[in-house]
């Protein structure tokens, strides 16, 4: 009876253990789909940048992705205590932007937008020494008052960009910058008639000699990591954690709209977000180099990001997280379901035969952002 009783004590202790161990891994697993809930939402900011050529260093609103485009490019450098690594990036990337625009044979224009995410080193000021060189139409700083993880960074930045394309790039330079050239022959080929596409910098190629460099564990977690993307979120793209992604005007509008995940795993979010909407993605092999002076821990981060593909395909198959129509506010399930202004605009042609107005659509219904009328952004 009492080796009864003891095995019994046993028993229930380790099915105490048992039931603890579930609720914290519930709980892990949930945390970023609570704070998905509790976020403010990411269409909900305006920021301002200062023009520090202005007489009294003037803060301007920054324009709305949903405003029509005013450049053909924009660069979005997500930057979080990078004062040592984001000089060097800057400056190749300004020297090959400049060597473009003189030698392109139509006019060339573009900006960096630099989103400082709560740093609390010297980034800003490296940035804004950019910005007194160049003035506010090449470069401007975004600053997020509080740390949002880097796709809460990104999705800001693009939010607020001018560009008819727009390129996401690192803050350490990692990729080649003259490689956009590939990306953009790449989306010539899948762009459709409606302005949608996306496409990877892919560093895939160059796995064969990482693998052979890297330790036992780091290739186990890459493998597995790169089984679930292809599993649960992702087919077809074989890379999709490559900090150099260009976007249509029209796809960064639905998919950072849309996106849930601020910090881990964003990438694929969006990724999974363009294939659910039928946006055509491609992918390219680029140039990369690894930089000193990354802060990232590999277990933890792929611990996370590992959980976070979970809860992208569950939650996207639940419908916790849906995909809407940045300006109804309806669910949609396709590209095809969204009209943007511009297409509105030719919807509702305003002109008669002869060029004549006949009239107005101011009654369309104007995106999420802010309310702007202009055709151009600021």
């Amino acid at each position: 009876k009492s080796d009864s009783t003891e095995r019994m004590k046993m028993l229930m202790l380790w099915w105490y253990v048992f039931g603890v161990a579930l609720a914290y891994l519930m709980y892990w697993v949930s945390i970023p789909l609570v704070q998905s809930f509790r976020n403010r939402s990411a269409l909900s900011y305006e920021h301002r940048f200062v023009d520090p050529a202005a007489s009294a260093a003037t803060a301007v609103a920054f324009p709305s992705l949903f405003d029509r485009s005013s450049v053909d490019l924009s660069l979005i450098v997500p930057a979080y205590n990078e004062e040592d690594r984001l000089q060097e990036m800057m400056n190749e990337t300004l020297t090959y932007l400049q060597h473009r625009q003189q030698h392109d044979k139509r006019d060339f224009s573009w900006e960096i937008v630099i989103v400082d995410d709560g740093s609390k080193d010297r980034t800003v000021d490296v940035a804004m020494e950019y910005v007194k060189r160049y003035g506010v139409d090449s470069i401007r700083v975004l600053s997020l008052a509080k740390n949002q993880g880097k796709g809460g960074a990104v999705q800001q930045g693009m939010l607020h960009a001018r560009g008819d394309y727009l390129l996401m790039v690192d803050a350490d330079g990692a990729t080649d910058i003259s490689d956009l050239e590939k990306l953009e022959v790449r989306m010539q080929k899948i762009q459709t008639d409606d302005g949608h596409g996306i496409v990877v910098g892919s560093r895939a190629h160059l796995e064969e000699n990482a693998i052979a460099k890297r330790k036992w564990y780091r290739n186990l977690l890459m493998h597995g990591f790169n089984f679930l993307v292809s599993t649960l979120c992702v087919r077809g793209i074989r890379d999709t954690q490559c900090g150099f992604k260009l976007f249509t005007r029209n796809s960064a509008r639905l998919t950072f709209a849309n996106m849930n995940l601020r910090r881990w795993s964003f990438d694929v979010e969006l990724l999974h977000i363009a294939q659910r909407l039928g946006i055509p993605t491609g992918e390219v092999s680029v140039r990369w180099t690894e930089i000193p002076g990354s802060k990232l821990d590999v277990l933890d981060a792929s611990l996370k990001m590992g959980r976070d593909l979970v809860l992208i395909r569950f939650s996207y198959m639940l419908s916790l997280w849906t995909i809407k129509d940045p300006y109804s506010k309806r669910v949609i399930s396709s590209r095809t379901q969204v009209a943007f202004p511009e297409d509105r605009d030719n919807a509702h042609n305003t002109n008669d035969n002869n060029g004549n107005n006949v009239g107005g659509d101011d009654d369309v219904k104007t995106p999420v952002l802010r309310k702007r009328r202009s055709k151009r952004a600021d």
